[in-house]
């Protein structure tokens, strides 16, 4: 594989999940992986705990933005290398074909955003933080370089269940 990754984070709105796993990856994974979100129908804002939640950890929030997928799937986006799904609807969605044939990974993340009261908002952002920050600490653990893409794959699909 590449000696740089992209990866897309995909959740329906773009607003929670996507766009902290986006955030987590770009403050962990430089230089070796570019990080991006986007929703199948996005919300148009970033949920206020997620920015909240990020910067508490100490992760830049600047340029965050709830955005289409469509903006990837374009001839001129940026090649992705892979593309995880976040949410259990859109993986059951039917994506773009994204160019340059990424690797593709569901870990399915509970949304917090469908918490009734502020005390439960604060503790599953709190636990979206820690499942997404383990996993994409195991996905930069990952020796991709020494990896054919078949191994690669098993390595990344394995992640959401560790």
């Amino acid at each position: 594989m590449a000696e740089r990754y992209n990866v897309l984070f995909l959740c329906t709105g773009n607003r929670a999940r996507s766009i902290v796993a986006e955030a987590i990856l770009r403050h962990r994974g430089r230089p070796q992986f570019a990080a991006f979100s986007a929703g199948s129908r996005p919300q148009g804002e970033v949920h206020p705990f997620a920015l909240k939640m990020l910067a508490k950890a100490g992760i830049a929030t600047e340029g965050l933005r709830s955005k289409s997928w469509e903006e990837f799937a374009r001839a001129d986006a940026p090649k992705m290398g892979f593309v995880i799904t976040l949410c259990d609807r859109a993986a059951k969605e039917t994506c773009p074909v994204w160019p340059g044939e990424p690797l593709k990974a569901h870990w399915s993340v509970r949304d917090p955003g469908d918490a009734e009261d502020k005390a439960e908002l604060e503790r599953m952002f709190r636990e979206v933080f820690q499942i997404l920050d383990r996993r994409i600490c195991r996905l930069l653990s990952l020796p991709l370089a020494n990896l054919d893409k078949l191994a690669i794959q098993k390595e990344i699909d394995r992640i959401e269940h560790e």
